[in-house]
C-alpha cells in the first residue's frame, strides 16, 4: 500500500527524529539507526506519515501548532482532546479486529504541539468511492458500507448514554454551514431565509428530540475511514468526537455518497444518460448502508423506520458543508444546495 505522497528524508538534526526513534522502540519494537522518510498524507491539516528507512516502521504525525493564531494553549488542548477521544473509543473496544481506532502514541508541546498516531494500512472509503463512480464497482462499495456500517451501530451501541439529543446543536449546525456558503457568494438572502424557515420546521417536529446521545466520530467524511480484510475498519481524525445524535454521523455518510453520485452526472459529457443508473446505485448504497446499520439493533425495522424520518436533516447538512468549498465548482455547488433543500423539504 503506498503510504502516501513522498516528501523527502528528515534531517538529521531534527528534534523529531528522538520522538520517532522512541516511539519506534517503545511502542513498535523497531530500533531505526538510519533516520526516516517523510510523506504528505490526503487532508487539510498538517498531518504526516513517517517511515523508518531501516525498519519500515510507520507513525503518523498531527501537528496543531500552526493552527489557532499561534496560540499553543489552544493547540494543546486540542490535541489532549483528540488523544482522550481515541483513547475513549478503543476503551469502549474498539481495537483490533474488526472495529479499530487508531493509537494516540502521545502529544509534544514542544514539537508545534504534535499528536504522534499509529499507521494504519488500508483502504479508504473516498478511494472505494472514487472506484464506484470511475469503474462503476459498485458491489465492492457496498461490501465497505456493510463493514462500515457494522463499525459505526458497534461504536453507537456502545457508547450510548441516557441523555437525549440536543436537536438545538444540529439547528446551530445548520446555521453556520448556511452562513458560510452565503459567505462564499453561492446563495442570497431568499435561499438563507428559506433554509432558515425549513430548520425551523424540523425543530418543532418532536422526533429530532427522542434519541438517546452517543459518541459521534464526529467527522465521518470518506478520508476518516480505512479498511483492512473482511469487516475490518479502522477510524482516524477523530478531534471532533462529541456526543450527539448517531445520524450525525449516519447521515453525514449518506450524504456523502448522495454527493458522490451528483458529481457523476455534472462530470459527465453524457450525464442526462447515466442519471437513472446513478439514481439507483446512489439509492442502493445509501439503502444498504442504512439497512445494515440498524441490522445490529434488536428491533431492526423500527430503528430503520425511525433513522428514515430524521436522516434528510442531516444528509442536507452534508451537502451545505460540501457546497461551501472553494474546490467545488458554481454550477455544482448551486445543484448541492437544491438537493438540500429537497431533503430539507421531506416531511
Amino acid at each position: 500500500m503506498i503510504v502516501g505522497r513522498y516528501l523527502g528524508e528528515l534531517a538529521a538534526g531534527d528534534p523529531l527524529q528522538r520522538l520517532l526513534g522512541d516511539v519506534a522502540v517503545g511502542r513498535l519494537g523497531a530500533r531505526e539507526p538510519d533516520g526516516f522518510s517523510v510523506f504528505g498524507l490526503p487532508g487539510t491539516n498538517e498531518i504526516y506519515a513517517y517511515e523508518g528507512r531501516a525498519s519500515g516502521a510507520r507513525i503518523v504525525c498531527k501537528f496543531f501548532g500552526t493552527r489557532y493564531g499561534g496560540d499553543v494553549e489552544l493547540a494543546v488542548r486540542a490535541a489532549r482532546r483528540e488523544q482522550q477521544a481515541l483513547h475513549g473509543l478503543r476503551e469502549a473496544g474498539l481495537c483490533g479486529s474488526p472495529h479499530h481506532v487508531v493509537c494516540p502514541y502521545g502529544v509534544e508541546p514542544a514539537l508545534n504541539c504534535v499528536l504522534a498516531l499509529e499507521y494504519y494500512d488500508g483502504e479508504r472509503l473516498s478511494e472505494v468511492i472514487d472506484r464506484a463512480r470511475e469503474h462503476r464497482d459498485v458491489p465492492h462499495l457496498l461490501r465497505r458500507l456493510e463493514a462500515l456500517a457494522f463499525f459505526l451501530a458497534t461504536q453507537h451501541i456502545r457508547t450510548a448514554t441516557e441523555e437525549p439529543v440536543n436537536f438545538d446543536v444540529d439547528c446551530a449546525y445548520l446555521d453556520v454551514l448556511v452562513g458560510t456558503v452565503r459567505d462564499t457568494g453561492r446563495i442570497g438572502q431568499w435561499d438563507v431565509d428559506e433554509l432558515s424557515w425549513l430548520r425551523d420546521l424540523w425543530r418543532v417536529r418532536p422526533r429530532m428530540w427522542q434519541d438517546r446521545q452517543v459518541w459521534l466520530h464526529g467527522d465521518a467524511t470518506p478520508a476518516n475511514f480505512l479498511f483492512g480484510e473482511g469487516l475490518d475498519v479502522a477510524a482516524i481524525d477523530l478531534e471532533r468526537c462529541r456526543r450527539g445524535d448517531r445520524l450525525f454521523d449516519v447521515g453525514r455518510i449518506a450524504g456523502e455518497l448522495r454527493h458522490a453520485f451528483l458529481q457523476d452526472a455534472d462530470d459527465s459529457p453524457d450525464a442526462a444518460d447515466l442519471h437513472d443508473t446513478d439514481e439507483r446505485d446512489r439509492a442502493a448504497c445509501i439503502g444498504h448502508f442504512l439497512r445494515s446499520y440498524c441490522r445490529h439493533f434488536p428491533d431492526e425495522e423500527a430503528m430503520c423506520a425511525e433513522l428514515t424520518t430524521r436522516m434528510p436533516y442531516y444528509m442536507a447538512c452534508t451537502l451545505l458543508r460540501v457546497a461551501r468549498n472553494s474546490y467545488i465548482h458554481g454550477e455544482h455547488a448551486a445543484r448541492l444546495v437544491d438537493h438540500a433543500k429537497q431533503l430539507l423539504r421531506t416531511p
